[in-house]
């Protein structure tokens, strides 16, 4: 299909509502503007979106070039064991830049630190303190792993297993799994913190951050980025992207390299799989079932990266 298929079903059928994922969102940004200006969409009305965090630039695109500066982001965190929302705006509030803004609808949430504690302001563990009608009772045939997913971290608290923070205007932050954490001498750091700070640079269209051994900090930063059409390659343009990285998230998260790809291996649903591209780059040339994958050949990529 055309670049501009979405934006063709929204127009054709009036379409009021449309949810989509920002990874979907950075591939479109990355045909360019002209392709969205064809379509008049003057009948959405919602914009929506889950499953990974938003970058700063993807998010405005979203929110003033498809919504036209009119159509909330409704930017949920829930999942099918829970068959609802810990997270949903209102959108009759303001909404702050890719936020979740506020609690859904009767949920206890709250973001805990190590030790349990709540914390404001930092980032830590997304947990609900008392149950919800919809939650999940169990796993089937596996108690055991049900218990160790969601009640092993905090006795009688259900760890959702994602890196929140709610901000001292008591509005929501998601930044990623928290089990793709990476830690470097001794700091903890999300990949979708580093590939934030990548994307905001004007020459990068979408980009993955790994973890790889190394003697001294336990753990480096690997990163592969997409660039945007126009930009080409370079050692310039490599060390700028170290350089944003380090202004946004301090020395040591010091990228030990930055890749150029054409591609990014992603799910059918559009998430990047870093824990494949981690394998891939290490040399693991087994990399098991692929069928998720809807892009395969993108590891060949990773493998050859520059």
């Amino acid at each position: 299909p055309q670049p501009d298929r979405v934006w063709k079903m929204i127009e054709n059928h009036r379409l009021t509502h449309l949810g989509i994922s920002p990874t979907a969102i950075r591939l479109l940004m990355r045909s360019g503007d002209e392709w969205v200006d064809r379509h008049p969409m003057e009948t959405l009305r919602i914009l929506g979106s889950t499953g990974e965090p938003w970058d700063a630039e993807s998010y405005r695109w979203y929110f003033e070039k498809v919504g036209g500066g009119r159509c909330p982001v409704i930017n949920i965190s829930g999942g099918t064991d829970i068959v609802g929302c810990f997270l949903a705006p209102l959108p009759v509030l303001p909404i702050k830049e890719t936020s979740l803004q506020s609690p859904g609808l009767g949920m206890d949430i709250d973001v805990f630190d190590e030790e349990g504690n709540p914390v404001v302001g930092e980032v830590g563990y997304l947990v609900c303190k008392s149950p919800a009608p919809s939650m999940t009772r169990g796993l089937w045939k596996a108690p055991e792993k049900y218990i160790e997913t969601y009640w092993s971290r905090f006795p009688g608290v259900w760890d959702h297993g994602d890196w929140a923070m709610v901000d001292e205007d008591g509005d929501w932050f998601l930044f990623g799994r928290a089990d793709d954490t990476l830690n470097i001498a001794g700091r903890r750091v999300g990949p979708g913190e580093i590939e934030a700070a990548l994307i905001e640079h004007e020459a990068v269209s979408e980009a993955a951050a790994i973890g790889v051994p190394d003697d001294l900090k336990g753990t480096e930063l690997v990163c592969f980025v997409v660039l945007h059409p126009g930009h080409d390659e370079s050692e310039g343009l490599r060390g700028e992207l170290v350089e944003q990285v380090v202004a946004a998230l301090g020395k040591v998260d010091r990228p030990r390299d930055v890749r150029f790809v054409d591609d990014l291996p992603k799910t059918r649903s559009a998430k990047i799989v870093r824990r494949l591209i981690q394998r891939c780059h290490l040399g693991d040339e087994d990399l098991g079932d692929l069928t998720s994958v809807a892009n395969p050949e993108a590891f060949d990529a990773i493998a050859g990266s520059r």
